[in-house]
C-alpha cells in the first residue's frame, strides 16, 4: 500500500484516535493534516483545469494536458496535472468504470439508489447534495449545497476553506431546519456516510438514496448547479477570500 493509500483510509471520525491510526498504518500524524504548498504558477493553471473539468468532467490527465497546451498554450507533464488533481479533489468520471470525485470509506455502511423511475412530484420529496470546489485568488475552498429535485431551489449551502466535516453539518443542520426531505440522495463520499451526517436524517425517518459508483448522471440537478454558480459566478470575478464569494 502506498503512503498516499494509507493517508486515504484515515478515519477522523474513528473511535480509535488518529494518532494510534497512524501508528497503527505507519505514517506521521502531520501527514494526515499535510496540506501541498501550491506555487504562483499552479495558482494560474488551476482555474483553467477547473474550466476545462466543468465543461468536460469525463477527461483526465492526458486530455486535461492536452486541452491546456492547445487552448491556452501551457505546456505542462502529465504527472504534474494528476498533482494539480489530487491538491483540487477531483478525478475524471468514467461510467462504469471510476468512482466519483467524492473519496469513499469502504468502512461505512452504503445505501442503495432510490431514485431509479421515481416519479419527482412535489417539494421536499428529494434532495440532493453534493460538494464542489470553488476557485480563489491564492487558492480553494469548498462549497456544499442541499438542493429540492423538484422546486430546483437551493435550501441550505456552506463554504469552507477545508473538506472538515463541520460546514457539511451546519449546512445540514440548516436544512433540516427548514423542512424534512422524504428521501435524502448523496454520492458515496465519507462525508455522506458517516453517521454524523446520517443520523440527524435518519432521526427524521429520511430515507437515504446514494449514487451507485460511476453513475456520474445520477445527480444530474447538483451538477447543472455547480456549472451554473462556476460560469455565471466564479468564472466572472476573482474572489480573495472566502467572504468575499459568500457575500
Amino acid at each position: 500500500m502506498t503512503h498516499n493509500e494509507k493517508i486515504s483510509i484515515l478515519d477522523h471520525e474513528h473511535s480509535i484516535s488518529l494518532t494510534r491510526q497512524c501508528e497503527l498504518i505507519g505514517v506521521s500524524r502531520a501527514s494526515a493534516y499535510y496540506q501541498p504548498i501550491i506555487n504562483e504558477k499552479d495558482i494560474q493553471i488551476m482555474p483553467l483545469i477547473d474550466k476545462i473539468f466543468t465543461d468536460y468532467p469525463f477527461y483526465g490527465s492526458r486530455r486535461i494536458r492536452y486541452e491546456l497546451n492547445q487552448t491556452y498554450q501551457i505546456l505542462i507533464a502529465r504527472d504534474h496535472v494528476r498533482k494539480l488533481f489530487r491538491i483540487m479533489g477531483i478525478e475524471a468520471i468514467y461510467p462504469k468504470s471510476k468512482p466519483n470525485t467524492s473519496k469513499s470509506n469502504e468502512q461505512h455502511r452504503k445505501y442503495p439508489y432510490l431514485l431509479k423511475g421515481l416519479n419527482i412530484i412535489r417539494s421536499n420529496q428529494v434532495w440532493g447534495t453534493d460538494i464542489t470546489y470553488i476557485r480563489l485568488e491564492n487558492g480553494w475552498c469548498y462549497l456544499i449545497a442541499f438542493i429540492d429535485w423538484h422546486s430546483r431551489y437551493v435550501i441550505s449551502w456552506e463554504l469552507s476553506p477545508t473538506l472538515e466535516m463541520p460546514f457539511c453539518l451546519t449546512a445540514l443542520d440548516r436544512a433540516l431546519k427548514t423542512a424534512t426531505p422524504e428521501i435524502s440522495n448523496t454520492d458515496q463520499g465519507s462525508h455522506f456516510t458517516s453517521e454524523q451526517f446520517l443520523n440527524p436524517l435518519l432521526s427524521k425517518n429520511v430515507k437515504i438514496s446514494m449514487d451507485g459508483r460511476g453513475r456520474c448522471m445520477d445527480n444530474i440537478f447538483t451538477e447543472r448547479l455547480w456549472w451554473t454558480v462556476k460560469y455565471e459566478n466564479v468564472f466572472l470575478k476573482s474572489y480573495r477570500t472566502i467572504d468575499e464569494a459568500t457575500a
